[in-house]
């Protein structure tokens, strides 16, 4: 489990030619700081940049991508035509130009999956699903179920096999069951969309609408059985490690030891089931569920993750669901950065090491590390300091703080992806080898140490993360440039930007799901019962505000799904500015372009959330993401925070400050 400071936002960094700035002609002044200062920091940035039309949203966090994917452009090109290029530049560049040649790519159809359809196509048997889930899951579909390694969340020096819910073809368990108008209208536009696919594989109209109807009767009684992504968030509740003979035991229809053999690895002594009720009931359908019918599932699973890299008219058709219908994007977007991303989702160590050799100065990791080891001393003195931690636990805080790790732009290790076969075509081939080697490396590590070195993002990505079994923040390279850091900038627009996002990390250690694990990483409650009790009073306060946030009708955000992150927004602006106090010590404080420090570093912090974002995307974030919509991340945390409102002198009433009574103080 990893808790990231973003949802889904694995783009890439270049050159960070923008600066780090205060901008007073992307302001509303209209508005009034303390009436909605979100607004009144981005109000003019908001309403003169549409949405771009291969886009689903456009903030911050996409500029910096539009900035920076051309480097990355320039960097695969130029690998691609390289005379006498470098295993490296020979790896991503035959990648790309096996993904930028679409007049093979069309030519082919779906012919370079023939042998896989075929595996499924003769499917006849219980043991032959076990055999086809095993051949898919190596290639990295998930049909059924999930599996992988896993850091064992009680022992975190050992990696052992893991196995969730999976499955699905919609975002989440419960938009099989909404009954809005909405969710409604999004299954049938799902059956339909599977319907027109199969058609494109070869199928007769009427038995594609026969097997849409099929899979969607096999994919609803998985998501009955899933839990919600509310009841995902506790750890504790979905660990449950036993040996092979109680997964046996528990899944007496599912030949355990064939599928491992299918997935060519050892048969583990120990799995975690994180979820016993579904694999109880998936095992119900291996045994109820007709052949001809898990067939018709497996064939659609298998189709579905090779669509985006099929022809044209499965791509098309496959954006016209995912892109269009949930998320409202009218056009795709260029197909040279969807090849892009996929590299970098493939190969992205490989691809990560040109880029950083680029575009990744060593002054940057420099400035980074002084401004985290700032942030770690402004969480210990709060740490110190907060009333609800009493002195045991707060003495074990401490200690964890002290041991937690930091790793800054790019891995000390890289993965070797030399043994991949990767060449020119066909493109989808090369991504599923490229699926199949990463899973390989995966479940290889099932029963060995923990390698501590090793990523979970890759270097170019524009994110960063708090990982609970590691103990450790991670911040990619492609994070590091403005608005979030720019080494030329002031202390209080950096503190605001990236400064706010190292707090939010390492607060995660100590939130409603980061508390929960110990120094090492394990999974052990490790705080009294009275502190504990505390921290839980304070966190439904968090629960009640997001709550209270109406996005769009009576869609409102979902304050349990979204708290962790929004503890974590909260507690990582107050850590920031507490450390901008201790830079600007015995400084001299002057205004810059008007305002003073604590003014900058609050607007440096509302830059970072300015989003448009369409009402489709909207719903699908609030019904699935763990973050709250950025307009909320922007405005929720400040009007929590006195030192905000003295910045800005925001009067008691207004809707930035609120009352004694509801004010949320964690840190």
């Amino acid at each position: 489990m990893r808790i990231h400071f973003l949802a889904v936002l694995t783009a890439v960094a270049g050159l960070a030619a923008a600066r780090a700035d205060i901008n007073p002609a992307n302001f509303d002044q209209t508005v009034k700081p303390g009436d909605d200062f979100y607004r009144y920091a981005n109000g003019r940035w908001l309403a003169t940049h549409a949405i771009p039309p291969s886009y689903s949203s456009f903030g911050s966090f996409n500029e910096v991508i539009d900035r920076n994917q051309d480097a990355l452009h320039t960097i695969l090109e130029n690998a691609s035509q390289a005379e006498k290029p470098t295993a490296i530049q020979r790896e991503v560049g035959d990648f790309y130009a096996s993904g930028m040649d679409l007049g093979a790519i069309d030519a082919a159809g779906i012919a370079p999956l023939r042998d896989e359809f075929a595996r499924v196509a003769a499917v006849q048997t219980p043991a032959d699903v076990t055999a086809a889930i095993a051949h898919l899951h190596r290639i990295g579909v998930d049909a059924g179920f999930s599996f992988s390694s896993e850091q064992d969340p009680k022992n975190s020096a050992m990696m052992i096999a893991g196995g969730g819910q999976s499955g699905l073809g919609l975002p989440d368990r419960d938009y099989y069951f909404r009954t809005d108008a909405k969710s409604v209208q999004i299954r049938a536009l799902y059956i339909a969309h599977i319907g027109r696919m199969l058609v494109l594989a070869g199928a007769k109209p009427a038995d594609a609408q026969a097997g849409a109807a099929t899979i969607m009767r096999l994919e609803t009684a998985l998501a009955q059985a899933s839990k919600t992504n509310v009841d995902l968030r506790d750890p504790v509740a979905n660990y449950h490690k036993m040996p092979l003979a109680g997964a046996r035991a528990l899944t007496p229809h599912f030949d355990w030891p064939a599928y491992f053999a299918g997935l060519g690895v050892g048969v583990p002594p120990d799995i975690d089931l994180g979820q016993p009720d579904f694999f109880r009931a998936f095992d119900q359908l291996l045994a109820g569920t007709p052949a001809a019918d898990w067939r018709t599932y497996l064939h659609w699973h298998l189709l579905h993750a090779a669509a985006p890299y099929l022809s044209e008219s499965f791509v098309k058709e496959n954006f016209a669901f995912y892109g269009r219908a949930l998320t409202g994007t009218p056009e795709l977007r260029e197909r040279w950065k969807r090849v892009l991303n996929t590299v970098d989702g493939s190969i992205g160590e490989a691809l990560g090491q040109l880029y950083v050799a680029e575009y990744f100065p060593p002054r940057a990791k420099a400035r980074m590390l002084s401004l985290i080891g700032n942030l770690r001393a402004s969480l210990r003195d709060r740490i110190a300091a907060v009333a609800w931690m009493d002195d045991a636990t707060r003495a074990a805080a401490i200690t964890k703080l002290d041991a937690l790790g930091v790793k800054v732009g790019y891995p000390d290790k890289w993965k070797d992806y030399s043994k991949l076969e990767i060449n020119r075509g066909p493109y989808v081939l090369n991504v599923f080898r490229a699926e199949e080697f990463n899973v390989r490396r995966d479940l290889l590590k099932i029963g060995h140490p923990v390698d501590r070195t090793e990523w979970q993002m890759t270097p170019p990505t524009v994110n960063a993360y708090y990982d609970p079994s590691m103990n450790e923040i991670v911040f990619p390279a492609g994070i590091l440039q403005p608005p979030f850091f720019d080494p030329k900038a002031d202390d209080a627009v950096n503190y605001g930007g990236i400064g706010a996002v190292i707090g939010h990390e390492m607060t995660h250690g100590f939130d409603d799901q980061g508390r929960q694990f110990d120094l090492h990483g394990n999974l052990a409650d490790w705080w009294t019962p009275a502190s504990a009790a505390r921290f839980k009073a304070l966190a439904a306060g968090i629960v009640r505000q997001f709550n209270g946030y109406v996005v769009e009708g009576d869609l409102h955000v979902n304050g349990e799904l979204t708290q962790g992150e929004n503890i974590a927004d909260l507690g990582g602006v107050k850590i920031a500015y507490a450390a901008l106090q201790k830079a600007l010590a015995g400084k001299p404080r002057k205004k810059i372009g008007g305002f003073t420090p604590e003014q900058r570093f609050f607007l440096s912090f509302a830059t970072v959330w300015r989003e448009n974002i369409r009402p489709e995307a909207l719903r699908l974030q609030v019904n699935t993401d763990p973050h709250s919509p950025p307009r909320f991340r922007g405005d929720g945390p400040l009007s929590n925070l006195p030192e905000f409102a003295q910045a800005f002198d925001v009067p008691e009433g207004a809707f930035m400050r609120r009352s004694d009574a509801d004010r949320v103080v964690i840190w």
